[in-house]
């Protein structure tokens, strides 16, 4: 298993006009390509008007596929056109669970 955790930092203001449009639009593709959620979360401490996404997947190769796939959809490419810009910095981490987290025998789906 791996973890695609993932920190999107929004221009002050753009947060509350991307939130609807991308669980109108943007979730359902990326939930189509990428697979398994874990979760979705805004901070309300520390960095703020930021997103912080948990994507798992069955290893590097499977989020390699899943991710490319994504970005040939036209569709996540008119999305990535209106949310881009929106955008002040992003960051992501690849997080391999140890033998004893409770997820590292879980599937990705």
């Amino acid at each position: 298993m791996l973890i695609d955790l993932r920190f999107y930092t929004f221009h002050p203001g753009k947060l509350q006009v991307f939130l609807p449009r991308f669980e109108k639009e943007g979730l359902p593709l990326q939930t189509r390509y990428c697979g398994q959620l874990i979760g979705y979360f805004v901070s309300e401490t520390g960095v703020l008007n930021q997103v912080v996404q948990l994507w798992a997947y069955a290893d590097a190769a499977d989020r390699d596929a899943r991710r490319a796939a994504l970005w040939a959809d036209p569709d996540w490419q008119r999305f990535g056109d209106f949310a881009l810009p929106l955008i002040a910095h992003q960051e992501n981490r690849l997080l391999k669970p140890t033998a004893f987290s409770p997820r590292a025998g879980a599937s990705a789906t």
